[in-house]
């Protein structure tokens, strides 16, 4: 079921995961355009191009450089994260189908639903939906079926397997929780914000020769550099989910949600 709606929004979703930054940047160039048309017909275009607008312009290409440098490493880390999540999950229900299979235990199979139940949960807490802390409280309740195993004489070489897919669980989660929570510089953020809207108004009163050729370069001057700021935010925060569609530079939850449909398939 959740596999099939996840099919049905794909062709949505890829669309929106294209071409939704250039929908937003949309507004600031329609902005850009107004204003460039009034300046060019009230005669507001007082400024010639010279050498040190372009070197404006080049510093905020070299900050956008430093910027998407830094929130690479951390998006190049979180795409791996939701495959370790899912391995994990994996790895925590093969042990318990084994542990089930040698000695039939009431604790084993509950321990099993436990975990799907568990996994709807993690999903939600992906969409804002749960709580940090209610997540952390469900990975630290598994230790209730560890004792229920240990006490029925289950070998200690399983449980050990357990609890260290726990901790790789609850390493992930608090990860995953760090990254969302955290954005890069603020201040570095500030200073390529505020160039940008300085390079705009420059082009805007700047006079090329003809018109329309002044208005291609400073929509398209306008349009790369806020594109680019609008991509790094997206960067910044590649959990940032939104109505169960995962839209703009998303890490992919389709790992979680296969081992979430491998419960309703019965494995």
């Amino acid at each position: 079921m959740v596999a099939e709606q996840m099919m049905a929004k794909k062709p949505i979703k890829r669309f929106l995961k294209k071409w939704l930054i250039t929908f937003k940047v949309m507004p600031i160039i329609i902005l850009v355009t107004i204003a460039k048309f009034l300046a060019h017909q009230f005669e507001l275009e007082v400024m010639d191009l010279n050498a040190l607008f372009t070197s404006l312009v080049a510093g905020t290409i070299f900050l956008i450089g430093f910027l998407i440098a830094g929130v690479l490493s951390d998006y190049k880390e979180s795409e791996k994260i939701p495959s370790e999540l899912s391995a994990s999950m994996k790895t925590l229900l093969d042990d318990t189908y084994t542990i089930c299979k040698i000695k039939p235990l009431a604790a084993a199979s509950q321990f099993m639903e436990y975990q799907q139940s568990f996994s709807s949960v993690l999903l939600d807490w992906f969409h804002k939906k749960e709580e940090t802390q209610e997540i952390l409280k469900k990975i630290s309740n598994m230790n209730d079926f560890f004792v229920l195993f240990d006490q029925e004489g289950i070998q200690a070489n399983y449980i050990i397997k357990l609890k260290n897919e726990q901790n790789n669980l609850r390493r992930m989660v608090l990860r995953i929780d760090t990254i969302r929570n955290t954005n890069f510089v603020g201040s570095a953020y500030a200073i390529v914000e505020t160039m940008g809207f300085m390079i705009a108004c420059g082009l805007i009163s700047i006079k090329i020769t003809p018109f329309y050729m002044s208005l291609f370069f400073t929509l398209l001057i306008t349009f790369l550099v806020f594109y680019m700021i609008l991509l790094i935010k997206d960067l910044d925060n590649p959990f940032d989910y939104s109505d169960g569609i995962q839209i703009g530079t998303e890490i992919s939850l389709k790992p979680l949600y296969e081992h979430l449909a491998s419960f309703e398939r019965g494995m």
